[in-house]
């Protein structure tokens, strides 16, 4: 192993997790969730429209792979005028992702709360609209933390997939530097190495955030 090409290599790799990965992860889950609180509503609504385009997101999004979805958005959209950098077409791809998976998770959060937190908000004056924001939202979501928190930690692993479409993060950086050292088996490990300990941070930091919700939990 050519240690040497290890430690200079590793700087660029990880920087590129720092600047690139990360930020990508973290927007594209924060407008996935935006995306996905809508959809959870909309399937649990009464709306029987509402309601069967969200079933229908959901089963495009779940039923079609990622990479697919994310080469429909940069490659096919510009062949009917649209054309997106790499960047915005990696966030809107990995975000409607996210929405489709997170929209299940939510949705079962929602339905999860019991009848009767409804009940107590409707006898003290609230709408169901501030009955949901005041009372069955803040549950649910403590609910839908360890999936949520799994469903962020995968999608900073599918983030590699974005180096396909020319976005400079983690992965990108590791094959620029094995195309010019023709080490590909090094520097193809030193990056799962990277994904390895970002990830292990993350479910880390899960961990902490779970049992510091636990305590308001009632056993």
């Amino acid at each position: 192993m050519d240690w040497d090409l290890f430690w200079t290599s590793l700087g660029p790799i990880a920087l590129g997790g720092l600047t690139g990965t990360i930020p990508l992860a973290l927007s594209s889950f924060a407008v996935g969730l935006v995306i996905a609180l809508f959809v959870a509503l909309a399937r649990i609504s009464g709306i029987k429209i509402l309601s069967a385009l969200a079933r229908f997101y959901i089963s495009v999004i779940r039923g079609t792979p990622l990479l697919v979805q994310l080469f429909v958005i940069f490659y096919g959209l510009p062949s009917i005028g649209i054309v997106l950098d790499p960047w915005p077409s990696a966030i809107i791809a990995f975000s409607l992702n996210v929405g489709g998976y997170a929209a299940e998770v939510i949705r079962a959060a929602i339905l999860s709360v019991p009848q009767g937190q409804w009940e107590a908000g409707y006898m003290v004056g609230m709408s169901r609209s501030v009955s949901l924001r005041r009372i069955i939202l803040p549950q649910a979501a403590r609910v839908s933390v360890p999936p949520l928190s799994n469903t962020f930690i995968s999608l900073v692993k599918d983030t590699s997939l974005a180096s396909l479409i020319l976005v400079t993060e983690l992965f990108r950086e590791a094959q620029q530097v094995a195309a010019f050292s023709q080490q590909f088996m090094l520097l193809f490990l030193e990056a799962a190495l990277v994904y390895w300990v970002i990830c292990l941070v993350l479910s880390t930091v899960q961990s902490r955030v779970e049992k510091r919700l636990d305590r308001y939990v009632a056993h």
